[in-house]
């Protein structure tokens, strides 16, 4: 697959990866993906399904915020579809969860015993 300036216009498995890091857009999405994974305790403790749920509730959002910037310029607005991927967004938010999730931070001790031994 080739690089790409804005994310697609349908929802693809691994979209954020495809996005050509020179533009801000796929700056701000790889920011959102590692603030949002952060919150649910980093990527790498997120399972497949949930990391494949983030890629779906970011792609939704931007599509939301594309919508609503077509409202406020008085252009063509579907607010059923609107409606519906809100609902949907909600949904994959719910599922995820709402609340930060802390990180397991090993004590000062276990880190340096890491570092050591890395």
């Amino acid at each position: 697959m080739s690089k790409t300036q804005a994310p697609p216009a349908k929802f693809a498995q691994g979209w954020i990866s495809e996005l050509d890091g020179r533009y801000a857009v796929a700056q701000v999405m790889r920011e959102r993906y590692r603030a949002f994974t952060d919150d649910l305790g980093g990527a790498d403790c997120l399972s497949y399904a949930q990391r494949s749920l983030v890629e779906r509730a970011l792609w939704l959002e931007y599509w939301l915020a594309q919508q609503e910037q077509s409202l406020a310029k008085g252009q063509d607005f579907d607010i059923a579809r609107w409606t519906q991927a809100a609902n949907s967004l909600q949904g994959i938010l719910t599922k995820l969860g709402l609340n930060r999730v802390a990180k397991d931070v090993p004590d000062l001790h276990t880190y340096l015993k890491q570092r050591a031994t890395a």
